[in-house]
């Protein structure tokens, strides 16, 4: 690797890694907003809030990286034709595959980074993150009762425990259970215990006492217990099988579906889900080709560059919506899936022939370039 395609990769790679960090942190922050309901409403550690955002990250890799490859590419490349290296670079003999190589490293990086976020790190952590996100719903172990708060568990549940053993022991128990709406009943306990099965979640409590107010005489009656079994409710009956996305899909499953067993809704789905992945990297490649083509085939004119920036900007912009489609279609249509790859390897292929082509200049035009600052188109 030369020196001048050592500085120009440079660049690229600074870029590359400040533009990923900037995409993701936006996403990532605005998708954990999401999440911030459960710290607030299920007592959730910001640990496990934070595990959960960042099993988040390859689904947003895979789409991120190829935005700020063509990002990168284009911002490196218009800056370096207005300060006129690439003029000199051309001048001193470079070809137009020298002046691309460093941009194409960089995306087949990109595309092998793509092809492991796509082809094991998204399913691997994504299903992660979906059994995380069912027990924290479904499973109260991964629901911290706040010591000396008021705990909504349930709809028109609410507990308060004054403090909560490492062992997982209750000690100073209040539980106000509204679901009927006639007679409301408040349970004092001395201490307890939170227990889970298949029937429900629900509370153990030792040495208290029950409280409820007939609706009819307006008495209130008080119940004394050593031992009392509260249902906590506030959940569906859960079934010990979760549905499984396509995202959290290996590309065995994917390609081996089980189609009997399966919603025949979920087939195309399920299908384009494996295609999709085999095809988004590529498109890393070809938004880098599109970026290419349009930047440093012909001559390096300072007053065409904007217009050649908006026109690869647009390119990619429908060639990212033409894929969105597809993909839906496909998912209908089967027969179409063939688009996804077409979607995918035409930019490739037609923007390296643009690339290549260099439309022949008079000496006049290339020196009004070299000196005049570009002024010719």
């Amino acid at each position: 690797m030369d020196g001048l395609t050592r500085y120009v990769l440079k660049q690229l790679m600074v870029g590359m890694i400040f533009v990923t960090i900037g995409l993701t942190s936006v996403i990532w922050l605005t998708q954990s907003l999401r999440f911030i309901e459960l710290i607030i409403n299920r007592g959730l550690t910001v640990g496990v809030f934070l595990y959960m955002t960042i099993l988040l990250l390859p689904n947003f890799l895979s789409l991120i990286l190829p935005i700020a490859l063509f990002t990168v590419v284009t911002f490196i490349y218009s800056k370096m034709i207005s300060d006129r290296e690439l003029l000199v670079m051309r001048g001193a003999g470079l070809s137009q595959m020298a002046l691309a190589k460093p941009a194409l490293i960089l995306a087949m990086i990109v595309v092998v980074v793509g092809y492991a976020l796509n082809l094991y790190l998204l399913p691997e952590s994504y299903r992660k993150f979906r059994e995380l996100q069912w027990d924290i719903r479904y499973n109260y172990s991964h629901t911290l009762l706040q010591e000396g708060t008021f705990n909504t568990v349930a709809r028109d549940v609410t507990v308060y425990i004054r403090k909560r053993t490492s062992d997982g022991q209750l000690h100073g128990i209040l539980v106000h259970d509204q679901r009927n709406k006639a007679e409301p009943v408040t349970l004092i306990a001395e201490r307890g215990a939170l227990v889970e099965g298949k029937g429900g979640n629900r509370v153990v409590m030792f040495k208290g006492n029950r409280q409820s107010i007939d609706p009819k005489t307006k008495q209130m009656s008080i119940l004394y217990f050593d031992r009392y079994v509260f249902d906590m409710g506030g959940g569906k009956p859960v079934s010990d099988v979760r549905y499984r996305e396509a995202r959290e899909q290996s590309m065995s499953e994917l390609f081996n579906l089980d189609k009997k067993n399966m919603n025949p809704n979920d087939v195309g789905k399920f299908t384009i889900e494996a295609h999709k992945r085999i095809a988004s990297p590529i498109m890393a490649l070809g938004f880098t080709m599109v970026a290419l083509a349009f930047l440093i085939s012909g001559g390096f004119s300072r007053r065409a560059q904007n217009r050649r920036n908006i026109a690869a900007v647009t390119v990619v912009v429908m060639l990212q919506g033409a894929a969105l489609g597809i993909e839906n279609s496909a998912a209908k249509e089967l027969a179409l899936i063939p688009l996804i790859y077409v979607n995918a390897i035409a930019p490739v292929i037609l923007g390296f022939f643009f690339m290549l082509w260099t439309p022949k200049r008079k000496p006049a035009q290339m020196a009004e370039e070299a000196f005049s600052g570009g002024k010719a188109a």
